[in-house]
């Protein structure tokens, strides 16, 4: 399909709707809260920017763990070997914490500790037709490309049959007789309803929720422009459309038409969540829209409602940063894959990274505005399994075609595009929400009060503000202190009567299961004066007795990792760092935004493990043996 290019179905328009821009009252965001839809956390999603409403009478908010992205066989990529990746049932039961046989080999795999929430992403295209072809689902091969494609499957075998169905989705996508079969709406309907059923069927509100969505995956000229879409519909509500898929349009302004237009006939609420930009090309973060028009302000608080949150990490690579647009960073050397969908290498573009779409964000913002990149951060694995995977030590892999050790490494390695052996375990989001419901992680993801990490579980918490103290920061009622005197991560800050510098409360803990600290970190990023966009690390907490340099950075803390066994110890590093800082450079006049990092101390990577099984030397691949897992938090920003 052309760039561009779009389908007209009866039902969908596409137009572009002007959404209403009305926004909250440049005073303290926290007030305005009250006032929209009669509750907090439920403001139209035409707010450009969120309320940062407050916690619940306990004044606090409870940390909830999930994966916003993962893909059952019902994902036709996710089948192309046969029935090796688990089914949707599997994926749920494996992210609840109950062991579930892995397909691809027949053994007992269990997740180390259950997830709180998840979005199963399958994606919207071809939903569901593999697993149900390969069963002789008598709908499907009712048509004559159903009948064919079944063929396949039973006379060559999965691949074959997903290379086939892979074709006709992308190589033959206009053809009329392929979108009067596989894409009728009758068809379609199953798979949603299917999707649907699964999802009620495991919801444990309080315990474990599942939030009904889907994956949209536009690739125009295999540039990624994918976005998972999460709702906070129930079942009943959640039948009454079907998901948006990019053989309808590839243009993220129709898919936030669509979402607009969805809202008003069934009042289902939808956020987009854009991932893996660093496969994008530049396009991801562009500062044109999809036409090639300079961004206006209509589309800046169009875009900035439906999309308030991106994942910064994943398989598939970081999408932080980048060496080349960050040299004085020296962590941003991170799980980097630069490249496009189809594996050719691309020059690193300021539209691929998030730091770079975070300060983009403050440029327009003073040219137009509007801020079309105000976006929380946070991690998701995208895993292809079927099984949320986090751990370095027990990494079940992006695809199930090369899961073995064997199939990964040495001279029996499979060729893949994306190969497991380069990948490392990432990530996991998590959510400061008031409850483990649907409309609770929702409201948590719409303000932004979300961060992500590449795979451990630190518990992270920022608030930014003024008139805090050293005793508040550790106190026990640290968060109703946090709440009462700033904004959580996620929210804006405006300038005081004072223009003094604002203050960020930073507290951070250890996984339990997992390293030590090693420090935290704020990133700011800023508009000066003169138009031009700045960023600066800051090293604000630490471990151990080392000493900040001339130039701000820190000694290394150490590296206890034993290669030669795959195992580390917490000799170094703390469990617990706290901080209260000062922006030291504040000028009450600039734009900016903060956002933490914490860096755990080094551990081994993935790879290690399967190298030493495998009785290869891991100093003799091509690929860091080491790694610092770190969490990222949502921004706060500053506006004058």
């Amino acid at each position: 399909m052309a760039a561009g290019a779009r389908l007209d179905i009866p039902g969908l328009p596409h137009s572009l709707m002007t959404l209403p821009a009305l926004l909250c009252p440049l005073v303290a965001l926290s007030a305005c809260s009250a006032s929209l839809d009669e509750g907090r956390g439920r403001q139209d999603p035409a707010l450009a920017e969120t309320a940062a409403a407050p916690a619940l009478a306990n004044s606090d908010r409870e940390l909830l763990w999930g994966d916003t992205h993962v893909h059952s066989r019902n994902s036709v990529d996710a089948f192309a070997t046969g029935l090796a990746s688990a089914d949707i049932d599997t994926a749920y039961r494996y992210a609840r914490g109950i062991p579930v046989v892995f397909p691809k080999t027949g053994q007992k795999v269990q997740i180390d500790r259950p997830l709180d929430f998840i979005v199963m992403a399958d994606h919207a295209e071809n939903l569901g037709i593999s697993p149900r072809l390969s069963k002789g689902d008598e709908q499907l091969l009712a048509t004559k490309l159903g009948r064919r494609l079944y063929d396949i499957f039973t006379e060559k075998g999965g691949r074959e049959f997903t290379t086939a169905m892979m074709g006709f989705s992308v190589a033959e996508v206009d053809r009329p007789a392929y979108f009067s079969e596989l894409t009728a709406p009758a068809i379609r309907q199953t798979s949603w309803n299917e999707q649907i059923s699964a999802a009620e069927r495991h919801n444990r509100p309080g315990i474990f929720t599942t939030i009904i969505g889907w994956e949209w995956s536009s690739t125009p000229n295999t540039r990624n422009l994918h976005r998972v879409v999460m709702t906070n519909a129930d079942g009943r509500t959640a039948r009454k459309f079907l998901p948006y898929s990019y053989y309808i349009s590839n243009r993220p302004e129709d898919l936030w038409s669509f979402f607009e237009e969805t809202k008003a006939r069934t009042g289902a609420d939808f956020i987009g969540i854009p991932h893996n930009s660093n496969l994008s090309d530049g396009l991801m973060f562009a500062l044109v829209d999809s036409e090639g028009e300079p961004l206006t302000s209509t589309y800046a608080k169009t875009r900035a409602a439906w999309e308030p949150v991106a994942e910064i990490t994943q398989y598939k690579g970081t999408s932080e940063t980048h060496p080349v647009l960050s040299p004085r960073d020296e962590f941003a050397d991170f799980e980097l894959r630069n490249m496009l969908l189809s594996g050719e290498k691309t020059d690193v573009s300021r539209g691929s990274y998030l730091r770079s779409a975070l300060l983009r964000g403050l440029a327009e913002q003073n040219r137009i505005g509007a801020n079309p990149f105000q976006m929380g951060l946070i991690g998701a694995s995208d895993t292809h399994t079927g099984l949320s995977s986090q751990r370095e030590a027990d990494f079940l892999g992006k695809m199930a075609e090369d899961f073995l050790p064997r199939e990964r490494l040495g001279a029996q390695s499979r060729r893949s595009s994306f190969p497991n052996a380069e990948m490392s375990a990432s990530g996991l989001a998590a959510a400061w929400a008031d409850r483990n419901d649907r409309q609770a992680i929702f409201d948590a993801f719409r303000r932004r009060e979300v961060y992500g990490t590449s795979g451990p579980r630190m518990k992270v918490r920022l608030f930014a503000g003024h008139g805090f103290s050293e005793t508040d920061v550790k106190a026990k009622n640290y968060a109703a202190i946090g709440y009462r005197k700033g904004v959580p991560m996620g929210g804006t800050l405006v300038r005081g009567a004072d223009r003094s510098a604002p203050q960020l409360a930073i507290r951070a803990v250890k996984d339990p299961d997992a390293a030590n600290l090693d420090r935290i970190q704020v990133v700011k990023g800023w508009l000066a004066a003169d138009g031009k966009m700045h960023e600066k690390i800051f090293n604000v907490a630490w471990s151990g007795n080392r000493t900040l340099r001339a130039d701000g950075s820190l000694p290394p803390v150490g590296n206890t990792v034993d290669i030669d066994k795959a195992r580390y110890a917490n000799t170094i590093g703390a469990p617990e760092l706290v901080a209260l800082w000062t922006d030291p450079e504040f000028d009450p006049a600039e734009l900016a935004f903060y956002y933490v990092r914490v860096l755990q101390i080094p551990t081994p990577r993935q790879h290690v493990f399967d190298a030493l099984a495998l009785q290869i030397d891991p100093r003799k691949i091509d690929l860091p043996s080491v790694i610092q897992e770190r969490a990222w938090t949502s921004p706060v920003w500053y506006r004058p």
